[in-house]
């Protein structure tokens, strides 16, 4: 049986991001973890286009056990569609609704992943270190002009 390396959540992608030394380190660390899920946060983040149909701030959530989510930031990701304006996924649902959905969201994964979340809501970054020039330069095609 092969024994495949276990693929990183997006909060300890960005832990190594934020430990890393170097720009060129950074830069490799993002481009060897380019999983949808980061690339989502990254884009969510940083990219002007995309706008946020939740209120700014932190939401009343109650963070989950680190050790026994429920659920991941890799399997939830898909639902951002439903927080993005402009967005018919988004457009369509009561806005009470639509703010439950992403509580129940952060509720339900890792809580370091909850506040990367979070800060992408409110256009921040995650971590030290990490810019949106750092992510335009790992990823060039990621972030509309």
């Amino acid at each position: 049986m092969a024994n495949y390396p276990k693929k990183l959540e997006v909060f300890e992608i960005l832990e190594k991001v934020k430990n890393a030394k170097t720009k060129k380190e950074r830069i490799e660390i993002l481009q060897s973890n380019d999983i949808m899920p980061l690339l989502d946060v990254l884009k969510g983040t940083f990219d002007d286009t995309i706008q946020w149909n939740l209120p700014g701030g932190t939401p009343p959530y109650t963070p989950n056990n680190p050790d026994t989510p429920p659920s991941t930031l890799k399997r939830q990701h898909m639902q951002f569609k439903y927080f993005v304006k402009g967005l018919r996924e988004s457009n369509r649902l009561n806005p009470i609704r639509r703010e439950r959905m992403f509580i129940d969201m952060l509720e339900a994964i890792h809580p370091k992943d909850a506040e990367v979340v979070v800060s992408m809501i409110n256009k921040k970054s995650p971590v030290k270190g990490l810019t949106k020039a750092l992510v335009k330069e790992a990823f060039p095609e990621l972030i509309a002009e």
